[in-house]
């Protein structure tokens, strides 16, 4: 038998990354303020905000720490609302809790993306702001979503962490909301270990973000402005916020943005590989009757580095087995809702006080698979991966249906 293609391994750091990784160690010049100006993690946030589109970006050490410096720089009062989807990541409520903040869960359907009748009808009069996941890169209505936060004067902060390079309607996601944040975490298209960075064009915004991250005494004065902004609006906000807000040290290192920068050129082909791989795997997917790939909504062009599919007809049991099947074949399947401790399964996030009910959300977890699928992946290791999933799902289910008999 083939053996299945490890999913795994990032892709290698790109050779430039090495004389300035080496210059690094020699120097051991580590620390983002050491030097009077241009140091990796500054240069890293300029290139970064003028890949998006936006004025500001702040590198920080985790998307995690980019969500909860954006609640913080928002000003938000103690214990104010924020609404997030319950199909996130386990680090957003967390974010929420540890800004002082009270997460308020909303329904996701079943392709995964937040339930926007439901959403309306909890953007209430107590909501302060909203966190809106692109949970495995799948994009919600932002059309919808930014009209309804708008018309309420509701900021929004984007959770990008697996959306870097997918657009809606062209434009960048992670530049819609006030706030859009991202990850390099290894398993994202950009891979530092740790790291992350939040992107703005609120000066007031990143400024408090900066000198909380860490910026202590003047160091904030080795953040750019924009090229050609001659207004001093950013140094303004910096005098504005010095000495008022606390420092919870969350900065990145320059080892870790030297070897980020090189990435940057990387993104394009990175997403186009990882669309082709995804649609084809899709594809075969969805000729068998027992497994379902969402379909993407019109607006949305993705930048996806794994699958996300439902099971059709499957009870619990036969879910499970399914699961156990694939394994066997040696694809590496999670089910959402069936692991006593999965962090995206909101009933395992204990630490909120009054953890609601979501039930059709708790539905589509039940059901909802993920498995890895790097953009470096080729055609015949694709199918080596299609084939142990169509097959574990006949293998569990049969041959009858399977062939319309």
């Amino acid at each position: 038998m083939t053996l299945p293609p490890n999913v795994y391994d990032a892709e290698p750091i790109p050779e430039s990354a090495r004389a300035e990784i080496d210059r690094l160690l020699q120097s051991g010049d580590l620390f983002r303020y050491t030097a009077p100006e241009n140091a990796p993690v500054a240069l890293l946030e300029e290139e970064f905000a003028t890949m998006m589109g936006a004025k500001y970006a702040l590198a920080v050490s985790s998307c995690s720490a980019a969500l909860f410096l954006s609640l913080k720089a928002l000003g938000l009062p103690r214990d104010a609302r924020v609404l997030i989807p319950g199909f996130t990541f386990a680090a957003v409520p967390s974010s929420v809790i540890h800004a002082d903040c009270i997460p308020v869960l909303c329904e996701v359907g079943e392709n995964y993306r937040i339930d926007i009748a439901d959403f309306e009808r909890r953007l209430d009069d107590t909501i302060s702001a909203v966190i809106i996941s692109h949970m495995r890169g799948h994009t919600s209505d932002m059309d919808v979503i930014q009209a309804l936060c708008d018309a309420r004067s509701i900021p929004i902060v984007e959770d990008a962490a697996h959306s870097l390079g997918t657009t809606w309607n062209g434009t960048n996601i992670g530049t819609i909301g006030r706030v859009g944040c991202f990850s390099f975490q290894s398993y994202k298209l950009i891979n530092a270990g740790e790291g992350g960075i939040l992107i703005t064009d609120d000066a007031d915004l990143i400024a408090r973000a900066v000198i909380m991250s860490g910026a202590y005494e003047h160091n904030w004065q080795k953040h750019k402005s924009p090229v050609g902004d001659n207004t001093g609006e950013l140094e303004a906000a910096f005098a504005r916020w010095q000495n008022q807000l606390p420092l919870y040290n969350l900065r990145l290192s320059n080892l870790s943005a030297a070897i980020i920068r090189p990435q940057l050129n990387e993104v394009p082909r990175r997403v186009r590989d990882g669309r082709r791989n995804h649609d084809y795997v899709a594809g075969l997917l969805n000729q068998s009757p027992w497994l379902a790939v969402p379909e993407k909504l019109s607006p949305e062009e993705r930048a996806p580095d794994s699958i996300q599919f439902n099971l059709v007809g499957m009870d619990n049991a036969q879910i499970k087995a399914f699961q156990a099947a694939a394994n066997l074949r040696g694809v590496k399947v999670q089910v959402f809702g069936q692991s006593s401790d999965n962090a995206r399964a909101f009933w395992n996030w204990q630490f909120i006080s009054g953890l609601p009910e979501l039930p059709a959300t708790r539905k589509m977890l039940m059901k909802a698979c993920d498995v890895r699928l790097p953009a470096r992946l080729k055609r015949d290791e694709l199918e080596i991966i299609s084939g142990a999933l169509t097959g574990a799902a006949q293998d569990v289910m049969g041959q009858e249906r399977a062939y319309g008999t």
